[in-house]
């Protein structure tokens, strides 16, 4: 399968309308090509993204009487039907108008887009991320004992990260660090899976932001979610089950 075919069936491929030996071809050419991986993750991102700003707004209450309305005046000469279908296309068309720049446009006003802001995050923190793994920057603290790791952070930041000992489970504790996430200083704890390492990126966060979300980027996966008031965000290049089943460790 060429790389043009391949893009020609991306999205079918990804609203499951391919049959089993042509999804199966799909991915099979996705094994070999790094091109068509990104194009992928980012059709999926777009998706999310979208799905994650909810751009839905009920009709306004009264709106189906107005329509009722229009249509018992609809029984009158052709002439006054023709008109108040008019008027009533005109309408709905500046209700549906009406409705999306009052959902939409005062977020982008105010910069608090829910999907900007999270697509911005993701990328600082897969950044963050790779940074720590050049040699030197994965820990500032060395250790497999949560009551080692988690003490380290006092007066070094103004909250307590939820440092677990997940050996157990699979994910070894490594150690912790310090990072900078748009400006301010945030606790990172270091976790291992087989021969990856995770960051678990942990800093306070007011009310009302989602609860979780989840993405790819650049071949790295990442998952965040809230845990009372704080957010956490694991970051790594394995496999995104494997960050699933940590964070659900953590929120036990």
């Amino acid at each position: 399968m060429a790389c043009e075919e391949s893009r020609e069936l991306l999205h079918a491929y990804l609203d499951g309308e391919l049959d089993a030996p042509r999804a199966a071809e799909f991915e099979r050419h996705l094994e070999g090509c790094a091109a068509c991986v990104r194009a992928l993750e980012s059709q999926e991102s777009l998706r999310s993204s979208l799905q994650r700003a909810q751009l839905y707004e009920a009709t306004p209450p009264g709106l189906h009487a107005k329509i009722r309305s229009k249509l018992r005046d609809s029984v009158a000469p052709p002439s006054r039907r023709v008109f108040a279908w008019q008027l009533l296309a005109a309408a709905a068309a500046l209700i549906l108008a009406v409705g999306i720049s009052w959902k939409i446009v005062p977020r982008f006003r105010s910069g608090t887009s829910t999907s900007l802001a999270e697509s911005a995050l993701a990328a600082e923190l897969v950044d963050a991320h790779i940074r720590s793994l050049q040699p030197g920057h994965l820990t500032d603290v060395v250790s497999t004992d949560q009551h080692t790791v988690k003490p380290w952070f006092d007066g070094k930041i103004a909250f307590a990260p939820p440092v677990r000992d997940l050996a157990e489970e699979g994910f070894p504790l490594v150690g912790g660090r310090l990072d900078v996430l748009q400006g301010q200083t945030v606790a990172a704890l270091v976790y291992g899976r087989r021969k990856h390492f995770i960051s678990v990126f942990v800093w306070p966060e007011r009310a009302g932001e989602a609860e979780q979300y989840t993405g790819t980027r650049n071949g790295y996966q990442w998952i965040s979610w809230r845990q009372g008031e704080l957010r956490l965000c694991a970051v790594s290049d394995t496999n995104r089950d494997d960050l699933v089943a940590l964070k659900d460790f953590f929120s036990r």
